[in-house]
């Protein structure tokens, strides 16, 4: 039995120490199914795969829980109520886990889609042979690189005004994109922010003409044209912003209660290349029932999926992703 197994996983204060007792059963010469990622699609999948008895194999990631795990309070994963974001990833794993579920702290480094059987290696050293793969290794928001933005993170930076747009009611924020996704998400924000300022490095942007228009028409919102952010401060939250002119070279302070960051998404797709299809930015292609370009290989969650990226769309992905593996080891067995 791997001595790496069975962590339980606090990321409010770290991992804790292995459990006492590992499992007495070893793990089978060629596993059922591993599950790349820990965010709610790979936690979901271990949960599902878990009930049909398919003793699955979760390798976390170097990103303990996934971005969620990184959020302060969740107020939209349905049935639960407010949570904070690593508490919700514990519960999913505790969960997945008494359904038999095991968890290797761990990340992935390589992936031989050439099977079944397929080989993954760890950076642990560790080698596994397995008959499916679920990846579910999501996607991270592009970084804007500026003094104290990482922080600040989850302290008025945010990457989803969706999730956390509630919590800045009557207060004055700043978007940060011209694209589809920065306008959608300053519309949003104008539910419940007094004025929402959209920071955008060009004089046009490159959203849609209708979605343009729509946030130019919205009283709530006003744009800051041809200009950056440089820095990020604020002692305990965000508190300003530092903005150049990119004519002008002009430099000014700019006081706001959050700062939302839309300046595009990087599907974790290293180990991926030129092994699975993608799309023309990076994404897995998928067909209806999670399947990619490998047979016995399925994706949930933000890596195959650019367009809801909500932590209840990934663990429904997840979901579908289990019960389609299961059905897929059923029949190759047959």
């Amino acid at each position: 039995m791997l001595d790496s197994l069975n962590l339980n996983l606090s990321l409010g204060g770290g991992a804790e120490p292995a459990l006492e007792q590992a499992a007495a059963e070893p793990r089978p010469a060629i596993e059922n199914v591993i599950i790349i990622g820990s965010g709610p699609a790979g936690w979901s999948a271990a949960l599902y795969t878990g009930r049909a008895n398919l003793r699955p194999l979760l390798i976390t990631g170097n990103e303990l829980g996934g971005q969620i795990a990184l959020t302060t309070e969740v107020e939209n994963f349905p049935g639960i109520g407010t949570i904070q974001g690593p508490e919700l990833v514990e519960n999913m794993q505790k969960q997945a886990e008494r359904f038999g579920a095991e968890v290797l702290i761990d990340y992935v480094t390589e992936l031989d889609v050439n099977g079944p059987p397929f080989t993954v290696t760890t950076a642990g050293g560790h080698l596994f042979r397995t008959n499916s793969v679920i990846v579910a290794t999501g996607a991270s928001p592009r970084r804007l690189a500026v003094p104290d933005e990482e922080r600040l993170t989850g302290r008025g930076v945010s990457y989803c005004a969706t999730c956390d747009g509630f919590f800045f009611r009557g207060k004055e924020v700043v978007v940060i994109g011209g694209g589809d996704s920065a306008l959608q998400e300053a519309l949003f924000l104008t539910k419940f922010a007094s004025r929402v300022r959209i920071i955008h490095r060009r004089d046009s942007l490159r959203a849609g003409a209708t979605l343009a228009r729509r946030a130019k028409e919205n009283p709530k919102i006003e744009f800051i044209w041809n200009s950056v952010v440089t820095a990020i401060s604020g002692e305990n939250k965000v508190e300003k912003l530092a903005v150049k002119n990119v004519v002008t070279g002009e430099e000014t302070t700019l006081p706001v209660d959050g700062v939302f960051v839309y300046v595009g998404h990087l599907p974790n797709n290293q180990l991926f290349m030129d092994k699975l299809a993608m799309d023309d930015q990076g994404y897995l292609i998928t067909d209806r029932l999670m399947r990619t370009s490998v047979p016995g290989i399925f994706a949930a969650g933000e890596i195959q999926d650019h367009r809801f990226k909500q932590a209840a769309t990934s663990a429904g992905q997840g979901v579908a992703a289990a019960m389609e593996c299961e059905k897929y080891l059923a029949e190759t067995e047959a």
